[in-house]
């Protein structure tokens, strides 16, 4: 910036955030274990990597960027369902593998929490169907027949 002096900028990279790790309980029982940075109201906000386990049963394990989850990660329920992949502001975004509980899955592109894109879904009896899914729908999917 204009006007901006060498100990300014060595002032900012100073600033930089300490990374630190430990376990954190919040408020509503919920528990993270993994690193986190302090915010200057004293606060923690999960970054980098780290579990995530809800009172009901659900367990992030993954990458944290701003509070949320951003980045490589796997989400379980306690359903049994299961989201492998990549996230984007604690959503589904990016390449990724969904597992319902009846064991069938999808495995492709996600936008927002949808199934979007290139992909493949097999069924509880293994049956293969690929082609592009736009949220809940599929059209014009073709059956992959796998003969080994």
């Amino acid at each position: 910036m204009p006007g901006e002096s060498k100990k300014d900028k060595k002032q900012q990279e100073d600033d930089k955030p300490v990374i630190h790790s430990g376990i954190y309980i919040f408020p509503n029982g919920d528990r993270y274990e993994g690193e986190f940075i302090h915010g200057n109201d004293g606060s923690v906000e999960r970054s980098g990597q780290g579990v995530h386990t809800t009172t009901d049963g659900s367990v992030y394990c993954g990458q944290w960027g701003s509070d949320k989850m951003n980045g490589q990660g796997k989400l379980t329920n306690p359903s049994g369902a299961v989201y492998e992949g990549y996230f984007n502001n604690n959503q589904f975004h990016g390449r990724g593998k969904y597992t319902w509980p009846n064991s069938s899955f999808y495995e492709g592109d996600f936008q927002e929490n949808r199934m979007e894109g290139d992909g493949q879904f097999t069924d509880t009896e293994g049956q293969v169907w690929v082609g592009t899914f736009r949220y809940k729908a599929a059209p014009g999917l073709k059956f992959r027949l796998n003969l080994d």
